[in-house]
Order: structure tokens, then sequence, then C-alpha cells
């Protein structure tokens, strides 16, 4: 499924027009990437948990040269399926 499959979905579940439904699902994107870009997490029940994940620092290799590369740490998205969405994909 796509954001524009997504906005679809729920331009006919909810009886709004896509383009009202797009501008909301714009809105809570952009709060779930603002919140994580503070580091808070995001709890939808029954859905699941958006939070973030520090990443040390570690050596690498390039696989072209075989050159060993210093990768720097960096702080990364995660995702934690609630029991509801996980019971719903087995």
């Amino acid at each position: 499924m796509t954001k524009k499959d997504l906005i679809e979905s729920v331009a006919s579940e909810v009886d709004l027009s896509k383009k009202k439904s797009g501008e909301a699902l714009n809105v809570i994107l952009d709060s779930i990437r603002g919140s994580l870009a503070e580091g808070e997490k995001v709890t939808l029940v029954n859905f699941g948990t958006f939070s973030t994940k520090r990443r040390k620092a570690r050596m690498g290799m390039n696989p072209a040269t075989g050159e060993k590369i210093r990768i720097p740490a960096t702080t990364v998205a995660k995702f934690k399926p609630g029991k509801k969405l996980k019971e719903a994909v087995k």
C-alpha cells in the first residue's frame, strides 16, 4: 500500500475528500516525525510504538576496496508493533 492508496482508503472510509484526507495524513506523519526528532516515543494503542535508538560508532569495510572505514554514531527510527497488529499479520 502506498501513501496515495492510504489517502484513498481514509477518504472513502470517513467520507472526506482525498485532499482533506491527504492533509490529515500529512499532519499525522509530521507530528510523528517531529516527536521522534525530539527524542520522544509515539505510542498508537493497539498499533505500535515508534521510538529512536542511538547506534554507536563502529568500524566497517568498504566492499569495493576492502579498506576499513569508520562508521559514525547515528540515531535511527525504530518501530515495535502492538499486540493487535502482531495478531493481525500472523
